[in-house]
């Protein structure tokens, strides 16, 4: 959904740097493997206590899920989010995991935990994003998207925040998040906000950030091409607070999976890696930190008000009807290891990581 004309704004404070550290990646990728592939062969997707850490190819006995892969398609064991979307053989389920690995062509994919299942034709809020339990297939960028010449995606995007800097200090997991969020990270209470105390009640897991209306974006200083397309969609949509970066880091959520990855297209398209170094920065870099001081909290989102509501910004998609053939999917439990219990998904590289 796009901004409407009744959002209220508060200030979101976000600095440059999160933590004003010139290690942090400024702009970072969390990439997430969306496999829309209904016809590919059925693969099993095993259970495995890899997690955060360890390694992902050891297997349990355990099958989380089975859904349509392509056979050539590999995910290395990495300590990376990996929140994945399936879409199943209906045409319509999305089944997602986190986080996912798949060590071999032709072989299983392994992963932590399943989440409820939802339908393609439904809200398209809940999946794989441990921190929010919002999905890893809406607000992703994806292929063919932020390309030269295009005038920037045309949906909200989802980011992840240094929550222990950039989110709000919470006293109960109930006041960790707002809507469209589910949930906050299990370790949310004394862990979001405890650096500099943050007392910014509106910033929490969910949070939709935005440019301003008010904001001509032509003043900003941005020179890159994706920089100012990025900065038309935040101003246009905005972008969603899904996961927690644990270190100081700037993340955006962007497609890795049989369709192609985005590090790849933008590195053919702009002739440099999407992932920035603060310490190493340069024009790409420079408009993301921009880009971040020019964010504020659309602090009256909400079910009956989304995107602030009133008149939106830019025209609606048309909306997407269900076939009347087609079965409604039944939402499936997730498994025994929940995504409260779940090892931090950094995007950073750690060597040890709390229990989340």
């Amino acid at each position: 959904m796009p901004l409407g004309s009744g959002a209220q704004f508060v200030p979101a404070n976000l600095p440059a740097i999160p933590g004003n550290d010139t290690t942090s990646r400024v702009p970072q990728i969390d990439d997430e493997p969306i496999v829309l592939t209904p016809t590919a062969p059925l693969t099993q997707v095993l259970a495995s206590s890899g997690g955060w850490g360890g390694d992902r190819c050891k297997t349990q006995r355990t099958v989380l899920a089975t859904v349509p892969i392509p056979s050539g398609y590999v995910l290395p064991s990495n300590n990376k989010n990996e929140s994945a979307s399936f879409l199943s053989a209906d045409g319509r389920t999305i089944v997602s995991t986190q986080p996912l690995a798949r060590c071999a062509a032709g072989g299983p994919a392994t992963s932590y935990v399943r989440y409820p299942d939802q339908d393609i034709y439904g809200a398209g809020i809940q999946g794989a994003h441990g921190g929010s339990g919002m999905s890893g297939l809406g607000g992703s960028i994806r292929i063919g998207e932020l390309r030269p010449g295009q005038t920037g995606p045309r949906h909200s995007l989802k980011i992840n925040l240094y929550a222990r800097a950039e989110l709000a200090t919470c006293a109960t997991q109930s006041q960790c998040f707002r809507w469209p969020a589910v949930k906050a990270d299990g370790y949310a209470v004394g862990w979001y906000g405890s650096v500099g105390n943050n007392t910014n009640a509106a910033m929490r897991m969910g949070a939709l950030l935005a440019i301003p209306p008010s904001v001509d974006i032509t003043t900003l200083g941005l020179t890159t091409e994706p920089g100012r397309q990025i900065a038309w969609t935040l101003q246009n949509y905005g972008a969603y607070v899904v996961d927690d970066t644990y270190g100081p880091s700037f993340a955006f959520n962007a497609e890795n999976g049989p369709a192609g990855n985005v590090r790849t297209q933008f590195r053919a398209d702009y002739g440099q890696d999407f992932e920035v170094y603060a310490n190493n920065t340069n024009a790409w870099g420079r408009d993301v930190q921009r880009l971040r001081q020019a964010l504020q909290v659309v602090d009256n989102n909400g079910p009956s008000s989304i995107g602030g509501g009133g008149t939106p910004r830019q025209p609606l998609l048309p909306e997407l009807v269900a076939p009347s053939s087609s079965p409604t999917p039944q939402a499936q439990p997730t498994s025994p290891a929940t995504a409260e219990t779940r090892a931090p998904g950094p995007v950073t590289s750690v060597p040890a990581i709390p229990a989340r």
